[in-house]
């Protein structure tokens, strides 16, 4: 069983360190080992915030990004992961998968519609524009979170950063709300050990691969990566949706 899950959280997390919703794979295939779906959720936020920060920290000893970037968006990710969690039960499983679908489309809508740009410098400053988008999408993430990863990383991409530091980037702030979200689970002591450590073991190892992978990877070959795994997503969302099983959190 551990291995399973280990196998589980290696290929979540190396599909989600190059274009985001890694979710999408651990969430249902985690159901089917027959763990608790409140044990899943806590699970996953802990391995993220794990793996997240290793790929984050890889990057940021390259110097693809730079601290003081990093900590000028901090509180919003963390504040939205934080709200995210607290009003997680509010809500239900077919509203989110419903707001999942309708940022995910507009978002493929976006990608295609308009072919991102790579700047081969830093931007002087985050946009200040960005700052509601990072906030709003680290409370999904705390909330639900499957496409959280694909929107950050068209997100920054379509601002002109390179597809490493679109990378970083979103590897931090999933960190950052994940982070939010997991102090509240400890907090509820719903956290499976036994399954949230082989768990995030996996994930750690899949965070580092996949950072060496996406290295490699050009603009182009990204932007179609991204498109795909979106389009992929969208359509588990939607069978999700009129299947009546629905996605967890």
């Amino acid at each position: 069983m551990e291995w399973v899950i280990f196998m589980i959280g290696f290929v979540a997390t190396f599909v989600g360190t190059l274009a985001g919703s890694g979710g999408i794979i651990s969430m249902p295939a985690l159901m089917l080992t027959g763990v608790p779906i409140h044990n899943i959720i806590a699970a996953n936020k802990f391995s993220n915030t794990i793996s997240s920060f290793s790929s984050f920290y890889v990057l940021l000893k390259g110097k693809q990004i730079r601290v003081k970037d990093a900590l000028i968006i901090l509180p919003f990710p963390l504040l939205g992961g934080l709200t995210g969690a607290l009003i997680a039960t509010s809500l239900s499983e077919k509203t989110m998968t419903i707001i999942a679908l309708i940022l995910l489309l507009f978002a493929l809508l976006l990608n295609f519609l308009n072919k991102p740009v790579q700047k081969e410098d830093h931007l002087e400053k985050t946009p200040k524009k960005l700052f509601p988008l990072l906030y709003g999408i680290g409370a999904y993430d705390g909330m639900f979170g499957p496409g959280q990863g694909t929107l950050l990383m068209i997100v920054y991409m379509k601002q002109g950063y390179s597809y490493l530091k679109s990378v970083g980037f979103t590897r931090f702030q999933t960190f950052v709300s994940c982070f939010g979200a997991t102090s509240l689970y400890l907090f509820q002591d719903v956290i499976k050990w036994d399954v949230t450590i082989s768990l995030a073991a996996g994930s750690l190892l899949g965070a580092q691969i996949s950072v060496s992978v996406a290295k490699k990877i050009k603009l182009n070959q990204a932007i179609w990566i991204i498109r795909t795994v979106t389009i992929l997503l969208i359509l588990q969302l939607v069978y999700s949706l009129f299947s009546g099983g629905g996605i967890s959190k």
